[in-house]
């Protein structure tokens, strides 16, 4: 601030500038310099309009020039402040030198990786109301790193890239309130709750302008068609409390997330926008896609809509690893169809549409806009509502589902790191324990966007463990998705035709008792009392409940469908549907086996840890009765304070042989009768292709439904044999797809131990035998008969020997010392 001395001062030399102006020795625009060099940015907009006043009287033309010169000036630099904030933002990383480089160049883009294989950037029409001085800025800082990429193209260790979050949660730019002027940017949330990799939240910073978040919940379009229950109670839980994290996420880089509700006649998200778009004179919507064919079908409409509207809207892509909708089989072919490694073939045979390479950095800021449009609470969405008893007090179905979770984009990234530097290592031959944590536990963070595949791939190569297994599975996931593309209707419809004739019980005390964790099976009972408390359970309890559910309750897939949605905090339509459509004999790819819940129980919870968890009241039962404790003697229940039927119940079914057979005889029955869906030279099943298929196969530019075109798929062998004999029984099969896990996981490490003690025994009869072809090669080349050695067989004894340690290979000689 100036002392008011010196203000006169500075006062009286503007004046004399003045005087020399309406003398004509001074142009305008000099005087205006001049008077900004010696008052300043903040004095000059504040005074000069009063120093000029006097003119609108004296020489108007005159003073409407010099306010004209003002004006210009700083509403000019008032885009240039927004402009250099946003870039000062996006190059925010270049300040941490152990920071991996990020470029934002136009040579690439988010829909495809980058020509160097480094970093990505958006498309430079993304905002058409992004100046060109910011666009120079960001092109020349891409080119001036791009030297920096190719020398940093070896991969780093994540724990650099979480040094950076943490930098970036420290170090926030302050961005000014966008004037009223500048048109600010929409970007529609969704399943993209995180501020890594977002590839909407930077483009919406390289718009240049204010960026408002906003969420909008419609019940209607997220429940999708038939019997889908996209959101079960679970999923909308877990969406409430990542929406509270994501808000103060946002809140701390000085943005906000405005949450909208589409209820109500002719409510929409379409609606919703433009009445936002009309609200905030917005010109932008960006958003991350979705690929649900009824979510697709949404976006598509609004696209559409809103670019008629002269709207600029774009969709990226950063859900899955693959576009599903740009997977094509061509250079393939159909055969496998269903299985992974046909699905990954196809994405090596036709690249297009991948969202690999370098993950985005977090935004360190967002530009805000002057007002903020009307939302509503959080609270009002009932996402996470809880039910009342009669006396009105509240059923906490949630607690304990909150304490196992942590359910902020940093728990994702936590239990990522956790899992890169213990798990990873065991996950490829014991993911399928119950009874440790060799699991990464992240897929309700990957099912809501708070952790993206790329980032999830990124950091595990910089961790230098890849297994094959640990990235198969981000391949299943997107697998899953094309099937959905696919067929629409997976989630309710039996993909081959003859299976939808099965007779299914109708028990419902059964489905009942396999829902609560009730079944009599502590294998079974304790992964679904996981599931209801935790809404989690890993991939291999997954399959024995199915398994159990379907092979011998002889109950619908459909039922086990619909609970898993609605129990599960990672229910995701597509893999659900998938898995369930398999472990049900009619999906595109059949399970080759069946987990039998006792064996199954040797191979992921050999010694009963598990189950003591999960379920309490048999605790006390040894490792070797724990998971059958029916064959349990009185006096050992007795002692265990276990009743059966009362303190744990009894069976539900008892001869699991004879539904197993039952079972696979209906599944020959049905294919008998529909022979037209049977391949009669290969045996396989026979699947209608869909459209999109069948003009791929075919090379026509659209899909056709002129004529249905049958493929066979892969089916299970036991179900080709017992098509000859349906009643025979199914203990017979020669390809009987029952798994019965280890009989003893105790025996196999004796025998792993017994391996690795004889070890040096077996080096020393390996090297006998080495020198024994060296000798008889030397004396052969040297013209000297053949040695005589001991004839071989069983090995000898040595005279003094006393320990069944001390025996020879056969054919060593024994020498003697005297």
């Amino acid at each position: 601030m100036h002392q008011t001395g010196e203000d006169d001062g500075e006062l009286v030399v503007v004046r004399k500038l003045l005087k020399e102006v309406l003398l004509g020795r001074e142009d305008p625009e000099g005087f205006f310099a001049m008077f900004l060099s010696i008052l300043g940015h903040q004095e000059t907009r504040a005074r000069f309009l009063h120093v000029v006043q006097p003119l609108s009287s004296a020489n108007r033309s005159l003073h409407a020039t010099l306010v004209s010169i003002h004006e210009e000036y700083f509403a000019k630099a008032e885009d240039d402040e927004l402009e250099l904030a946003v870039t000062l933002s996006l190059l925010d990383a270049q300040d941490h030198p152990r920071t991996r480089p990020q470029t934002f160049d136009g040579a690439s883009n988010l829909n495809g990786q980058s020509k160097d294989g480094g970093s990505r950037t958006l498309e430079k029409d993304t905002c058409p109301n992004m100046s060109g001085t910011s666009q120079t800025v960001i092109a020349q800082q891409g080119m001036g790193r791009r030297d920096d990429m190719d020398q940093s193209e070896k991969i780093k260790h994540s724990k650099s890239r979480r040094q950076r979050r943490k930098a970036a949660a420290q170090n926030v730019v302050g961005l000014p309130r966008s004037p009223s002027g500048t048109a600010p940017v929409l970007v529609w949330v969704r399943r993209d709750l995180r501020l890594c990799d977002n590839p909407a939240l930077v483009g919406s910073l390289e718009c240049g302008a204010p960026v408002i978040p906003v969420f909008i919940w419609s019940p209607e379009e997220e429940e999708g068609p038939g019997m889908t229950v996209a959101m079960g109670g679970a999923c909308k839980y877990w969406l409430h409390q990542a929406l509270i994290a994501f808000r103060s996420s946002l809140e701390g880089i000085g943005s906000h997330l405005v949450f909208l509700e589409a209820t109500g006649v002719g409510a929409s998200s379409l609606r919703m926008l433009k009445e936002l778009v009309k609200e905030t004179g917005a010109r932008t919507v960006l958003a991350n896609a979705l690929y649900e064919p009824w979510l697709k079908e949404r976006d598509d409409k609004v696209v559409s809509t809103l670019q008629k509207d002269g709207l600029q809207c774009k969709m990226f892509h950063s859900y899955c690893t693959r576009d599903p909708y740009s997977v094509s089989t061509e250079g393939v072919g159909l055969r496998g169809i269903g299985s992974v490694s046909h699905f990954m073939s196809c994405c090596r045979q036709n690249p297009s549409g991948s969202t690999s390479g370098a993950p985005l950095d977090p935004p360190t800021s967002l530009p805000a806009p002057s007002s903020w449009p009307q939302g509503i609470a959080l609270d009002t969405l009932d996402l996470a509502r809880m039910p009342r008893r009669k006396d009105g007090t509240t059923i906490d179905w949630a607690e304990t589902i909150r304490k196992s979770w942590d359910f902020r984009e940093e728990g994702a990234h936590a239990r990522l790191e956790a899992f890169l530097h213990d798990g990873v290592y065991r996950y490829d031959k014991e993911s399928g324990r119950a009874d440790s944590p060799n699991t990464s536990t992240l897929s309700p963070y990957l099912h809501f966007g708070q952790l993206s595949p790329r980032w999830l791939l990124w950091d595990a190569k910089g961790a230098r463990c890849r297994p094959a297994k640990f990235q198969r599975k981000l391949a299943w996931r997107d697998l899953a998705y094309w099937q959905l593309t696919l067929f629409p209707d997976l989630p309710w419809e039996s993909l081959r035709p003859p299976y939808k004739a099965l007779r299914w019980s109708s028990n419902g005390d059964h489905l009942k008792a396999w829902q609560r964790g009730r079944t009599g099976y502590p294998l079974v009972d304790a992964a679904m009392r996981q599931l209801w408390l935790t809404g989690w359970m890993n991939n291999y309890a997954r399959h024995v409940v199915a398994s159990f559910l379907i092979a011998y309750l002889h109950l619908p897939w459909q039922e086990g469908y619909r609970w898993f949605q609605d129990t599960l905090v990672d229910a995701d339509v597509a893999i659900d549907a998938m898995m369930w459509q398999n472990g049900g004999m009619c999906g595109l790819d059949h399970w080759n086996f069946v987990m039998h819940p006792v064996d199954a129980a040797m191979t992921c919870d050999p010694y009963g840890n598990y189950v003591r968890k999960w379920c309490p009241e048999i605790a006390e039962l040894p490792d070797e009765l724990i998971h059958k404790p029916w064959k349990c003697p009185a006096s050992m229940l007795r002692r265990a304070g276990v009743v059966l039927g009362q303190t744990y119940p009894e069976r539900i079914v008892t001869n699991l042989e004879e539904r197993r057979s039952r079972s696979l005889q209906d599944v020959a029955v049905v294919r008998r009768q529909h022979e037209e869906y049977v391949d009669k030279r290969s045996g396989c099943d026979l699947v209608p292709l869909p459209p999109r298929l069948v003009s791929e196969a075919l090379g026509l530019a659209h899909p056709t439904a002129e004529k249905q075109f049958l493929l066979p798929v892969i089916t299970r062998m036991e179900f080709k044999h017992q098509m000859d004999d349906p009643d025979a029984d199914g203990a017979a099969n020669p390809y009987n797809a029952v798994l019965k896990g280890y009989v003893s996981r105790k025996r196999d490490e004796t025998v792993a131990f017994l391996n690795e003690r004889d070890f040096t025994a077996s080096v020393l009869h390996e090297g006998a035998q080495r020198r024994e072809r060296l000798e008889s090669d030397h004396r052969r080349m040297e013209g000297l008969p053949p040695t005589q050695f001991p004839p071989r067989g069983r090995a000898r004894r040595t005279t003094n020997a006393k320990d069944r340690f001390s025996s020879l290979p056969g054919g060593a000689v024994l020498t003697t010392h005297r």
